[in-house]
């Protein structure tokens, strides 16, 4: 069919599920009964931070907008595990300084079911750029191969009181964990400050590993999956914790001993690898191209710093039964949007769950309003901002851009298929609008839409059924339904 014609009929489609099928743009829900009851939305514009609205309701589609977003429930996707942040030595430092009480509020706030329900977050296996000292759970001067210094100590203070509370207030919390370095023995510098790894501490920082995840057991806090290294490929020029690992290291290291001695131990943890930006796809489908290594592999960890989403999809397709989940990025407290970049993320997210992610969990969850304690080098923000002198709390704008998934979107749903229908609409591309779509496990919908231009009215198309919704500019809805 010519282009023209082609859209001379989709905006004279009648409101038949067979007659929106000729479109190959227009999915038929026809397996499936169309949607029942009112649909609740839920914005973040202006003054408004995800407030309620008034529900819309579907309608028989009469005509289709040149760019409708169609959606196809029934084209699902990848499984979702959840949302979170990273539970620093830094942040659960600045959370163990609240008062009480204030603390209560605070930690019920970011992890109860029923409130933001952050139910993936990383904690740090040692020192990371955002502690407040440099440290390893082995200190020795000399090597010491038989880990007898070993200790959580430093953590008994506040970081694994943080983590059992939180995970009091969510018991399906997932907690995975990443070095930054390991001790600095076991390295090519002898320093936990940059360096590269040395191929013979393979063996003993495989038991490394071990005994940290046995202690945290130990301490009431069980740990569901670990990274080899945080960003494996720069050693920051030795201006923080970091290691660079080969990624022939990685490989062996995973294959011969990491993976072999946890499962010979039955602990069950997950093992994810590379844990850096998206341009390390290739290094990505290398490393699960040695059959040794892709047995003990779940997935891979991802940041967003540079490169784009769509290296996701790439390693995806290469070995569609390896998961992604991404794993590191944050605001900057010092950027005057701190607290209004709520589009910024939601557009983010969206682009990540197009491309097979099954989580996103941000850096540092709390930080004071320097962005600190910090002994690197990089400005960061929290996900909140916890004023050292008042203990005031501020939310950034990627907390409320959290707020339209995570209250929303429950572990075990599915993403599914939504499509831009005009030329140049697709997601990522030419429209200002980006959208991401959830099946629950309940069997309830979710569509979140994030618009980054000016006002628009949008059109959403679900079989014989559509709404209009208008998003004021530099705006985030989240469309709840049965």
């Amino acid at each position: 069919m010519p282009q023209s014609s082609r859209r001379k009929f989709l905006k004279a489609a009648s409101a038949t599920v067979a007659a929106l099928a000729v479109s190959r743009r227009i999915p038929a829900w026809a397996a499936v009964a169309g949607p029942t009851g009112p649909v609740k939305v839920w914005a973040t514009f202006r003054d408004r931070r995800h407030a309620q609205g008034e529900p819309l309701a579907w309608k028989p589609v009469t005509a289709v907008a040149a760019d409708a977003i169609a959606l196809d429930p029934g084209a699902t996707r990848q499984q979702i595990l959840g949302f979170g942040g990273a539970l620093t030595d830094a942040t659960c430092y600045v959370l163990s300084q609240i008062p009480d009480a204030q603390r209560e509020e605070v930690m019920h706030d970011l992890f109860a079911p029923n409130e933001m329900a952050l139910n993936v977050c990383r904690t740090c296996i040692g020192a990371s750029d955002y502690s407040r000292t440099a440290y390893s759970f082995d200190e020795s001067p000399e090597p010491d191969p038989e880990l007898k210094k070993f200790s959580i100590d430093h953590d008994k203070a506040y970081i694994l009181p943080v983590l059992r509370h939180a995970r009091k207030l969510n018991p399906e919390l997932f907690l995975f964990s990443s070095p930054w370095s390991p001790p600095g023995w076991m390295k090519s510098n002898g320093s936990i400050l940059g360096g590269a790894m040395r191929k013979h501490s393979f063996e003993p920082y495989a038991r490394y590993f071990l005994k940290f995840l046995e202690a945290y057991k130990a301490d009431g806090v069980g740990i569901d999956a670990v990274t080899v290294q945080n960003e494996v490929d720069t050693d920051q020029d030795g201006r923080m914790p970091a290691c660079l690992w080969g990624q022939e290291y990685e490989i062996d290291f995973v294959e011969n001993f990491l993976g072999p001695l946890l499962r010979k131990a039955g602990v069950p943890t997950k093992i994810w690898v590379v844990d850096h930006n998206y341009n390390l796809w290739g290094r990505a489908i290398g490393e699960l191209s040695v059959p040794d290594a892709y047995e003990y592999i779940d997935g891979i960890a991802w940041h967003g710093y540079v490169g784009e989403p769509s290296a996701m999809t790439r390693v995806h397709d290469a070995f569609p039964r390896k998961s992604a989940y991404w794993t590191e990025g944050g605001p900057d407290v010092a950027a005057p949007n701190y607290q209004t970049d709520y589009t910024k993320w939601a557009e983010t997210f969206n682009g990540i769950f197009a491309n097979w992610a099954r989580s996103i969990t941000s850096w540092n969850v709390a930080l004071d309003e320097k962005g600190t304690p910090n002994i690197g080098p990089f400005s960061c923000g929290g996900v909140i901002t916890v004023d050292n002198a008042t203990k005031k709390v501020t939310r950034s704008g990627q907390y409320w851009a959290f707020a339209h998934y995570s209250k929303h979107v429950r572990r075990g749903a599915k993403v599914f298929q939504t499509d831009g229908v005009g030329e140049g609409t697709a997601q990522g591309t030419a429209s200002p609008v980006s959208h991401a779509g959830f099946r629950n496990p309940d069997g309830s919908f979710v569509v979140v839409l994030a618009n980054r231009g000016p006002e628009k009215r949008v059109q959403l198309v679900l079989g014989a059924n559509s709404l209009e919704l208008d998003l004021p500019a530099d705006s985030v809805h989240t469309l709840e339904w049965a």
